[in-house]
């Protein structure tokens, strides 16, 4: 901070920066294309959390039957992990309107979300997958010899267990998905970036990113605080079932 502010460009960076009237006039208009991100936040993890399991219990089936499934299932997270998101945006919000078919929807919303989801489900299988395989087979040994299948000793017994260890994982994710639904103003979606570049645009002034930084910061601090205290309640009753 002391080299910042002592540096000879200080004034105009201040300036062009940190306009408290800019800041002021502009918050209410910035948060209420924020609620675009929040919206566009909660439509995507609604559907990116079964997605994601319904792909990672495809990887974890075992057998040869079940080769197919597991194919699919790892071509499609190691596709999707490997395209950055803003491409899959660009292909989708650009691409899909562009066939010209009726039935395909021309809201560049609903294509963002499809590409949100598409991109994390594929990073939140693999939080999955790792819970999964973090449960020793001896839980599932023990659930067939009590008379359940395959797919109720998964259903019963692994998956809760998978799931409740992945938890502080799960929500870093989605800090990050919070983060990347700024995106989804390259398709021309007004949200809380998109609003900024406007208003920058008309004034050619920088303060607007602050307001935009704000919003989000505020949104993703609790989030990340709350993974804090789950991972921090996790170690305890760990070390509490070590104790017993």
């Amino acid at each position: 901070m002391l080299v910042v502010t002592s540096s000879p460009g200080w004034e105009s960076f201040k300036a062009y920066f940190f306009d408290w009237d800019y800041y002021r006039e502009s918050f209410p208009e910035i948060a209420d294309a924020f609620l675009v991100n929040v919206k566009l936040f909660l439509v995507a993890e609604a559907f990116i959390l079964p997605v994601a399991l319904l792909i990672a219990v495809m990887r974890s089936l075992p057998g040869p039957v079940f080769f197919p499934l597991r194919a699919v299932a790892t071509i499609y997270a190691d596709l999707f992990r490997g395209i950055p998101t803003i491409l899959v945006i660009f292909m989708l919000g650009f691409g899909m309107p562009a066939l010209g078919l009726e039935w395909i929807p021309q809201s560049q919303f609903f294509w963002a979300a499809v590409a949100l989801i598409l991109v994390y489900s594929a990073y939140v299988s693999e939080v999955y997958r790792a819970g999964i395989e973090s449960v020793h087979p001896s839980q599932e040994a023990a659930a067939r010899s009590l008379g359940l299948t395959r797919g109720q000793a998964l259903r019963s017994v692994i998956l809760p267990q998978a799931v409740r260890r992945v938890i502080p994982p799960l929500l870093n994710d989605f800090i990050g998905l919070q983060k990347d639904t700024a995106l989804v103003g390259a398709l021309g979606v007004v949200e809380a970036f998109r609003m900024t570049q406007i208003n920058q645009a008309a004034t050619f002034n920088g303060t607007y990113y602050l307001v935009a930084a704000t919003l989000f910061v505020l949104i993703t601090i609790p989030l990340a605080r709350f993974t804090d205290w789950l991972v921090a309640r996790d170690r305890k009753r760990q070390q509490a079932g070590r104790l017993a």
